[in-house]
């Protein structure tokens, strides 16, 4: 095992407990619906007014799936109707147009990501008609400069298609595995078969995408050491440039889907410990390095690189290893983060389609930040991406004491630090290697909004 990173059980149980993944500052919680499309398109152009205006990154949510799979928790439709998607696609295009006269045409497109939902529902020739529309309104950055990813559910795709997302300018892809075992796939409705896994990902390689990424999850219903432990050693095998093993969080009351799931198939509590060790133990001996939450990677791979020398960021989709870039959200659902603000878009087709049919955004919510909001956002960054807080850089930035502003923060800590799980020096805060799984217990401190025993978040570890 790594040297960074050590699994304390008893520790891990004591500090598993509801709390946000941070993906941003303030949390989604905190966006309000007087945050409206004229406060957007202000901040839009503020971006625009800075001395060097950032580049561009750009989610896409398309929410289309063929079939349902029991544990997702994400916004999908699912529908057989192809021609949904299709009409789904000309209210994107239409957003796309408004969004892209936001922004100066000076700036550059350096990221995307296709989400969903089920991104390859839409044909090549669909995804074609997209990439275009993108390229017009927000103008790719030269290929060495680009990160374009999508995510993929092998069960929609071919080898040859592989090979044309790639010459539609996508260099990274996420492959939706979960898991190899034939139980747990048919107790979850998401049954692929290794081979398929295993075909594509040669595709992808033959085809020169830059990286390939795997997505398990672990406690899942009738999963067991021994059979996850199977999955890991196909996993491994394949050898994915990056790896990410996602908790499963069974909340069916919230989450209709899961309701189909047998209750007396979900393994028991201390069963996600015991996959949670195994897939650290499993991953780091095979080479991995741990990233932080629930990502790994080769050592050569860009966010191991990234991690190595203190330029990882983050972002709503996890780690990123592009500088921090304003990040336009396109479809239902979808969060950007422009300037100083969040904002998230409508949740229903028809509404999205209503907005977009009187020429409006159809944005539905969102926050600006205040001073506070960028100080804390600041920490809880550095902690999170690199495990450290350096007083002094913070003070700098902010014009603040550190030990007297966070006074309240340091004192939570401090069980932490008696537990072992980081040092609190004169001047920094190091996350030590028995902590590292508790990133996101350490960030709750420096939360200003966190209410105690909030129960609309996933457990911590």
């Amino acid at each position: 095992m790594q040297d960074d990173l050590l699994f304390n059980r008893p520790l891990v149980e004591k500090y598993d407990r509801p709390g946000p993944r941070y993906t941003s500052y303030p949390t989604a919680p905190q966006f309000h619906a007087a945050f409206a499309e004229d406060d957007y398109r202000a901040a839009a152009e503020r971006s625009n007014r800075v001395a060097a205006p950032k580049p561009l990154s750009v989610y896409v949510h398309i929410p289309f799936c063929k079939s349902l799979c029991y544990y997702c928790a994400c916004n999908k439709i699912i529908t057989h109707n192809t021609e949904r998607a299709a009409e789904y696609l000309e209210w994107l295009k239409q957003e796309i147009h408004v969004q892209g006269e936001l922004f100066d045409e000076s700036r550059r497109m350096t990221q995307l990501h296709l989400g969903g939902g089920t991104p390859t529902y839409l044909s090549n020739a669909q995804l074609g008609e997209l990439m275009a529309a993108l390229d017009e309104a927000f103008h790719f950055a030269e290929a060495a400069e680009r990160e374009f990813s999508l995510e993929v559910d092998p069960r929609t795709v071919t080898p040859p298609q592989i090979h044309e997302l790639h010459e539609l300018g996508f260099n990274r892809l996420s492959f939706g595995v979960q898991d190899f075992d034939p139980d747990v796939q048919k107790a979850v409705n998401r049954v692929q078969s290794e081979e398929q896994v295993v075909e594509l990902v040669a595709a992808a390689r033959e085809a020169g995408f830059q990286s390939v990424s795997v997505d398990l999850i672990y406690g899942l219903p009738l999963q067991t050491v021994a059979s996850f432990d199977a999955t890991l050693d196909k996993i491994i095998a394949l050898r994915p440039d990056r790896i990410a093993a996602y908790s499963y969080a069974h909340l069916p009351e919230l989450f209709k889907a899961q309701r189909l799931i047998r209750p007396e198939d979900m393994p028991p509590p201390e069963r996600k410990l015991e996959l949670l060790e195994l897939t650290i133990r499993r991953l780091t001996a095979a080479g991995y390095v741990y990233i932080g939450m629930d990502h790994f990677a080769l050592p050569g791979d860009e966010l191991s690189l990234a991690k190595e020398n203190g330029t990882l960021q983050r972002n709503f989709q996890g780690y990123s290893t592009h500088a921090d870039c304003d990040m336009i959200g396109l479809g239902i659902t979808s969060i950007g983060k422009v300037g100083d603000s969040y904002s998230q878009n409508v949740k229903e087709t028809a509404q999205y389609q209503a907005r977009l049919e009187s020429g409006r955004l159809p944005v539905m919510r969102g926050y600006r930040l205040n001073d506070d909001d960028r100080l804390r956002r600041d920490v809880i960054n550095a902690l999170m991406c690199h495990g450290r807080i350096d007083f002094d850089a913070i003070e700098a930035r902010h014009d603040i004491a550190f030990r007297d502003y966070f006074a309240d923060a340091l004192d939570e800590l401090e069980e932490m630090q008696a537990d072992g799980l980081l040092t609190i020096r004169d001047d920094t805060i190091e996350v030590l290697p028995a902590g590292r799984l508790m990133m996101r217990n350490m960030a709750m401190a420096f939360d200003a909004y966190l209410t105690p025993h909030e129960g609309r978040f996933s457990r911590t570890v």
